[in-house]
């Protein structure tokens, strides 16, 4: 890792909060154009009700920037070999190609559905529970228990062996490192590709129940073998390292706020909805989502920008915003945060929401309930800094 490397703006934290410049720039100039890890400048969106406009728009702020934007990683491909690369990523698509894949996928993550997974989340949380009290205290709570269980559940979801894992969890790992090598990064990347499309065939030969394989089934004239790849790429490495960040960074929120624990470890009924809430709007793991690209002259925050330009939303501000709730510095989990853009909003809201929500509602108090001593053994925090989903890489923890 490069640690001279300074951290691009809307990266800047300071624990658990965003840095001091990001609320200064809210507060008084609302956006500004600043440098990215790519090299290309970009406009910075601060304040809630601008980054919510900015989301709620696919009109006006495109999500095909790379069309404008090229990638290190791409230089030299021909547009059909880009096409299959972007193909199936909904991160990277607009209105009317992202509603027909969103609309494939909406019925596999509706609450529903995710209920029906309610008792296999809940064994495979006790099952690690109880592997950790076996092993005896102290532990590393992301190794332990924050990793593997999303890690667990994603890959029985989507039919990716869970054996693979390590290999899995390596690439994406350095896939969201901003500070490793670009060479590094595309290495990462390409082999992340081909472990998935060797599995995408696997399953086009033999579809079982898992997600993957209901899409063949059911979509398979629907869906080419490029759009399976990337689908199933891109809920393979959301599924991991967003709901892993939230159960480490949560877990140290609470025990460095001893009443909020409290709370939630006497009435977990009473609180936890609220507090998972709460947790996903102070924490705000994703530092912004995917750039915009403005296909038309905008106004943000008295400020004209121009079309063709980039434009990236900083969620961990905007959630810190007085325009959303009274005291938004303070962590209250039983206030809830309803309204929070730790998930976005729009049409690209984040299609795993009942799925992270309900492995926290089950994880935190399972938890709490299992050590009601755990304890952090380390004065400092291992903050993962440079990458795109923020937490820790490590957490001592006791009981």
């Amino acid at each position: 890792m490069n640690e001279s490397m300074t951290l691009p703006l809307h990266m800047r934290r300071a624990g658990f909060d965003p840095a001091p410049e990001l609320g200064t720039l809210r507060d008084e100039e609302g956006v500004r154009n600043f440098k990215t890890t790519l090299g290309f400048d970009a406009w910075l969106v601060t304040r809630y009700e601008d980054v919510r406009a900015v989301l709620g728009d696919a009109e006006r702020f495109s999500n095909d920037w790379q069309s404008r934007f090229p990638l290190p990683s791409t230089a030299g491909k021909t547009e059909e070999e880009l096409a299959r690369l972007r193909a199936g990523n909904l991160l990277a698509s607009d209105p009317p190609d992202h509603t027909r894949l969103r609309r494939m996928l909406t019925p596999e993550f509706t609450l529903r559905r995710m209920r029906r997974l309610e008792p296999r989340i809940t064994r495979i949380v006790e099952e690690h529970l109880d592997a950790m009290e076996r092993a005896g205290s102290p532990a590393d709570l992301v190794s332990s228990f924050a990793l593997p269980i999303p890690s667990l559940v994603i890959c029985e979801l989507l039919g990716v062996p869970y054996a693979d894992r390590e290999d899995f969890q390596r690439r994406t790992g350095k896939l969201l490192d901003v500070s490793a090598p670009p060479e590094e990064r595309t290495a990462a990347q390409e082999e992340s590709r081909a472990y998935m499309a060797e599995l995408v065939a696997r399953v086009q030969a033999d579809p079982g129940e898992e997600l993957l394989g209901m899409l063949v089934r059911e979509h398979g004239d629907d869906l080419t073998t490029d759009e399976l790849i990337g689908i199933g790429g891109l809920l393979l490495v959301a599924g991991h390292e967003t709901t892993s960040n939230m159960l480490g960074l949560g877990t140290l929120a609470l025990l460095r706020h001893p009443d909020q624990l409290e709370l939630l470890r006497k009435e977990p009924e009473q609180h936890i909805d609220a507090a998972v809430e709460e947790l996903l709007r102070w924490l705000s793991i994703v530092h912004s989502g995917t750039f915009r690209l403005t296909t038309t002259e905008v106004e943000i925050a008295g400020q004209v920008i121009g079309p063709g330009e980039l434009v990236m939303c900083s969620l961990p501000v905007a959630n810190r915003d007085a325009a959303l709730l009274p005291d938004p510095e303070t962590l209250d989990i039983a206030r809830g945060a309803h309204g929070h853009l730790a998930f976005g909003h729009g049409v690209h809201h984040c299609l795993g929401a009942p799925l992270a929500r309900m492995e926290m509602r089950i994880a935190f108090p399972a938890l709490l309930r299992r050590f009601p001593e755990l304890r952090a053994t380390e004065p400092e925090a291992h903050f993962r800094s440079f990458h795109v989903v923020y937490g820790v890489s490590s957490l001592q923890v006791a009981w």
